[in-house]
């Protein structure tokens, strides 16, 4: 889709994700708690990075195999107590290539932390 550059490709989301079979990769220019809950509601999957500053509050912590390059994968709801997500998110922590920690929220619980960082790594970075 083209638009003129004045508008940010942001505000084109609604029309790009239309696909319930595909898995949406954001980087965090994209971060919009509101259109998370909604995609999750309406059956979309993401995975986007969060700014270091984002309100997380943990739930859970998930155990990780031995082999994994994954620092931590959390459930989470995210944002502050007057403005957070309805939905539960997976929070993963992992490095990229220069060692900086990337933090990856999704909301597909149903594959590994190791799967949801490699599919961000191939894609984004």
């Amino acid at each position: 889709m083209l638009t003129n550059a004045k508008e940010h490709d942001r505000g084109q989301l609604e029309v790009l994700v239309d696909d319930k079979e595909c898995m949406y990769v954001f980087d965090r220019g994209y971060l919009d708690y509101d259109r998370f809950d909604r995609m999750t509601d309406e059956g979309y999957f993401f995975v986007s990075r969060l700014r270091k500053n984002a309100v997380v509050r943990q739930l859970e912590a998930f155990e990780l195999p031995e082999s994994s390059s994954v620092l931590s994968d959390e459930m989470v709801v995210i944002g502050t107590t007057q403005n957070r997500s309805e939905n539960v998110f997976s929070l993963i922590n992992v490095l990229d290539s220069k060692g900086n920690e990337l933090h990856l929220l999704t909301n597909r619980f149903d594959l590994s932390a190791d799967e949801i960082a490699e599919l961000y790594k191939s894609v984004v970075i």
